[in-house]
């Protein structure tokens, strides 16, 4: 086909190119050294060490604050009263008439014109509303 004069003759050395131009053999040899070096040369920390260091790093961010939030919802819910104002987990808003702490169950008025009652069990209550301040007009 239309070659150059010196292609047949290089092409039993031909060396591999990226576009860029790195020379890959380089990185070749850089693998093969890798290999036949000290295993027991240092160079990180052993396994017992890193797997602590995952599971210290779950601990203190998956499992502590999924505890903490756990507690702070077990303590909303022990110091419902009525006359709280509260939202479902439902996105229900009412306001707490009847709280039976025997039986886990809470009665919230959802309308105040017809006086419409749910009775719900207590972990159905995702929160408390809380007006710290009125917004004035």
């Amino acid at each position: 086909m239309g070659g150059s004069a010196g292609s047949g003759a290089r092409q039993g050395t031909r060396r591999v190119r990226h576009m860029s131009g790195i020379d890959w053999s380089n990185w070749l040899l850089l693998a093969q050294d890798a290999k036949q070096a000290d295993p027991a040369a240092p160079g990180g920390l052993p396994f017992p060490v890193l797997m602590g260091l995952l599971l210290l790093m779950g601990y203190f961010l998956l499992w502590r604050p999924e505890q903490r939030k756990r507690q702070e919802s077990r303590t909303m819910l022990d110091n419902l009263k009525e006359k709280d104002r509260v939202v479902t987990i439902g996105g229900i808003h009412g306001v707490v008439t009847n709280v039976q702490r025997d039986s886990d169950l809470v009665t919230i008025r959802v309308d105040e014109s017809t006086g419409t009652k749910i009775r719900l069990n207590t972990g159905a209550i995702s929160r408390v509303v809380v007006d710290d301040a009125v917004p004035s007009s």
